[in-house]
C-alpha cells in the first residue's frame, strides 16, 4: 500500500497531541466530578474491580508473581484466578511508587482512580492519531470528545474501574491504528503485538483478533504484494503470546485452562504463523491457492490446539455446572446478548448504528486507498457490533470504533452550524448533535415524567441500603475466619476485612459457588451440612440485593435465604451486632 506525498501520515509534526490531552483532561475532570462520592467511599462499580484490588494487595504483600491463587476464596481448596498479571502491573507500579511518599492507603486510592484514566488517555491517543491521519486536527479532537459521550465506553474507563476491559479497548484501538501504518510488515507486527497483549489479558479478544486477521488476509488476496501485513501480524501475535505466557504464567503451573492463555493457544497461533510465512515466501500463486494454503495453515493450528486441549474446543462456560449457570451466569447481564438487556441500552445502541451509517457514507464517497481502508474499517466495526449483540460488554469495542466516524459527523455538523444563516437549520444541527451525543436523554426524561405522573420515585436504579463496603469493614472487629455469604458481596468482605469467604462470582470456584447457592436455596438443616463442609464461622446477608431475592424466589419453601430475610433464622445462627444497617445482617454459626 503506497500513499501520496501529501498524506497526513507523513506529516508527524501536525499531530494534535496537545488537543487530545486537553480533551482527556476535560473528560477526566467530568468523570472525577461524577464519581467523587464513590471515590470518597471506595465504592467500586463492579465486584470484579474489588477482587482485582485484592489481587494487587496480595502481590504487594509478597504473593509470588506467578501464583494467581486466591487463598481467601474457598480457603480449604484455594481458587486459581484466570486473570492476567498484566492488568495488575500498572496498579502495582503506581501503588509501590507512591506509597513511600504518601502512604499505602492514599497511594492505593490514587492508583484506582488514575490507572483507568490513563487507559482512557492511551485509547484517545491511538484514536486521535488515526482520525487525524484520515481527516484533520479538528476532527481528531472531536472524535476524542465523542468518546466521553459513549456510555458503554465511559463505564470501562471511569475511576475505580480497574478490571481488564479498559486495557482491552486500548489493545483494539492500537491494532486499528497499526493497520493504517505505511509499512506492511511493521504495521502488521504492531497490530499483532497489540492483539497479543489483549489476548494475554483475556481470551475475549480472540474473535476480534480473527477479524483483524481476516482484514489482512483480504489485503493479501487483493494484492499479493501486501501479503506481509498478515505475515507480520501472525508472527508478532504468536511470538508475543509465547513471551507473555512465560512472563505472566511461568513454567511452574502448566495446567490447561480453557478460560486463559495456555500453551495450546500459543501452539495454534504458531502453527498458523508458520504456515502463512511459508506461503508468503512461495512463488506467486492465484488467490484460490492462497485461500487454500491459509485454510490449511488454520486447520493445522486447530489440529495442534485440539490435540493438546480437546476439552477447550467449546466455550469456557460450556461445561459450567448447571446450577451455577442458572443462578449466576444467566444473571450476569453484561455477558448476555442484547435481547436480555434493559430498555435503557437501546438509545446507546443507536450511537454505534449511527457510527456504522457514517462509515458506510465515508466508504461510498472515498476513492483510492481510502476506499479500501473504509471497507476494512467497516468489517472490523461491523464485526465488533455483531459480537456486542451476542455479548453485551463487547459493544464497548464497537463504541470506540464508532467514535471516529461520529467525530467526522460532528465536524460536518459544526461546519453547517457556522455557515448557515438560517436559525431553524442551525437549531436542527444542534438538536441532531445532541441526539448523537446523548441519545438516552429523551428516554430518561420520559421515564421521569411517567414516574412523576404515577407518583412513584422512578428513574434511577435502586441502591442497596446495606452500605456494603463500610459494613464489610465492620466485620474486621471479629476474629478472622471464613464467612458464608452471597457471591456478589464476597469481594467486598475480602477487600475490607481479614476474613475469607466460601465463594465469589468467579467460575473457577464453581464447586464452592454451587454449595453457596444450594445452601441458601435449601432448608436450613440441609444448608448446615454444606456450611460445615467449608468450615464457616460466620454468615452474612445483605437483604436488599438482587442475589438473595433470587434465592428466596426460586428456593424451596422455608429456605435458608427466606428464613433469614423474614427474620426467623435457625437456632444455630446467633445474631452479631456490629452497628451495621438493619439490612446488613451478621450471624455467628454456633455448634
Amino acid at each position: 500500500m503506497t500513499y501520496p506525498a501529501e498524506d497526513r501520515r507523513l506529516r508527524a509534526s501536525e499531530f494534535p497531541l496537545r488537543r487530545i490531552v486537553l480533551v482527556w483532561l476535560a473528560i477526566s475532570a467530568l468523570l472525577l466530578l461524577t464519581a467523587w462520592k464513590n471515590i470518597a467511599t471506595g465504592r467500586f462499580p463492579d465486584p470484579d474491580d474489588v477482587l482485582r484490588l485484592v489481587q494487587v494487595r496480595d502481590l504487594l504483600d509478597g504473593q509470588d508473581w506467578f501464583d494467581l491463587k486466591q487463598y481467601r476464596v474457598d480457603p480449604l481448596g484455594s481458587v486459581p484466578m484466570h486473570w492476567s498479571r498484566l492488568v495488575d502491573l500498572p496498579l502495582v507500579l503506581v501503588v509501590a511508587g507512591l506509597a513511600p511518599l504518601i502512604g499505602a492507603a492514599l497511594a492505593e486510592q490514587v492508583a484506582v482512580v488514575l490507572v483507568p484514566l490513563l487507559a482512557l488517555l492511551v485509547t484517545m491517543l491511538f484514536l486521535g492519531r488515526m482520525t487525524w491521519r484520515l481527516f484533520d486536527v479538528e476532527t481528531a479532537g472531536l472524535a476524542c470528545i465523542t468518546l466521553g459521550f459513549l456510555p458503554l465506553l465511559v463505564f470501562q474507563f471511569q475511576p475505580l474501574r480497574i478490571d481488564h476491559h479498559g486495557w482491552q479497548i486500548c489493545a483494539v484501538a492500537a491494532a486499528m491504528w497499526a493497520i493504517l501504518h505505511r509499512q506492511a510488515y511493521k504495521g502488521g507486527a504492531l497490530a499483532g503485538l497489540a492483539m497479543g497483549l489483549g489476548i494475554a489479558i483475556s481470551l475475549e479478544l480472540l474473535p476480534i483478533a480473527a477479524l483483524f486477521g481476516g482484514v489482512l488476509t483480504l489485503r493479501w488476496l487483493r494484492d499479493g504484494k501486501q501479503r506481509f501485513w498478515l505475515v507480520g501480524y501472525l508472527q508478532a501475535l504468536a511470538t508475543s503470546l509465547a513471551l507473555l505466557f512465560l512472563a505472566t504464567r511461568g513454567t511452574s503451573d502448566m495446567a490447561l485452562y480453557c478460560d486463559a492463555l495456555t500453551l495450546p493457544h500459543v501452539g495454534f497461533f504458531s502453527a498458523v504463523a508458520v504456515g502463512a510465512t511459508i506461503l508468503a515466501w512461495a512463488p506467486p500463486m492465484p488467490w484460490p491457492a492462497v485461500v487454500l494454503g491459509l485454510g490449511l495453515a488454520g486447520a493445522s493450528g486447530l489440529t495442534v490446539f485440539g490435540m493438546a486441549s480437546p476439552q477447550c474446543l467449546r466455550t469456557p462456560f460450556g461445561a459450567l455446572d448447571p446450577m451455577v449457570r442458572d443462578y449466576w451466569y444467566e444473571n450476569v447481564l453484561e455477558g448476555r446478548p442484547v435481547w436480555f438487556q434493559p430498555a435503557l441500552i437501546y438509545p446507546q445502541l443507536l450511537q454505534v448504528v449511527a457510527g456504522i451509517a457514517v462509515a458506510i457514507h465515508l466508504y461510498s464517497r472515498s476513492t483510492g486507498w481510502k476506499r479500501g481502508w473504509w471497507s476494512e474499517y467497516l468489517l472490523v466495526l461491523g464485526g465488533t457490533f455483531v459480537l456486542g449483540l451476542l455479548v453485551w460488554r463487547s459493544m464497548a469495542f464497537a463504541s470506540m470504533l464508532a467514535a471516529l466516524p461520529l467525530g467526522y459527523l460532528l465536524k460536518r455538523g459544526l461546519e453547517t452550524f457556522r455557515s448557515s444563516p438560517v436559525l431553524l437549520q442551525r437549531m436542527g444541527v444542534v438538536l441532531g448533535m445532541m441526539l448523537v451525543l446523548v441519545p438516552s436523554a429523551p428516554y430518561l426524561g420520559m421515564q421521569r415524567l411517567m414516574a412523576q405522573a404515577s407518583g412513584s420515585p422512578g428513574g434511577g436504579f435502586r441502591e442497596s441500603s446495606c452500605e456494603l463496603f463500610t459494613s464489610a469493614e465492620a466485620l474486621g472487629e471479629l476474629e478472622p475466619a471464613t464467612v458464608f455469604a452471597p457471591l456478589d458481596i464476597g469481594p467486598a468482605i475480602l477487600q475490607r476485612s481479614p476474613h475469607a469467604v466460601v465463594a465469589t462470582g468467579h467460575h473457577r470456584a464453581e464447586a464452592a459457588m454451587r454449595d453457596v447457592i444450594t445452601a441458601f436455596t435449601s432448608r436450613p438443616e440441609d444448608a448446615r451440612v454444606l456450611i460445615n463442609k467449608h468450615g464457616a464461622s460466620y454468615m452474612v446477608m445483605c437483604m436488599d440485593l438482587v442475589e438473595p431475592e433470587i434465592y428466596v424466589r426460586r428456593g424451596v419453601e422455608g429456605s435458608l435465604a427466606a428464613r433469614l430475610r423474614e427474620g426467623t433464622p435457625p437456632a444455630w445462627l446467633e445474631p452479631v451486632d456490629l452497628g451495621t444497617p438493619e439490612s446488613f445482617r451478621i450471624w455467628r454459626i454456633t455448634d
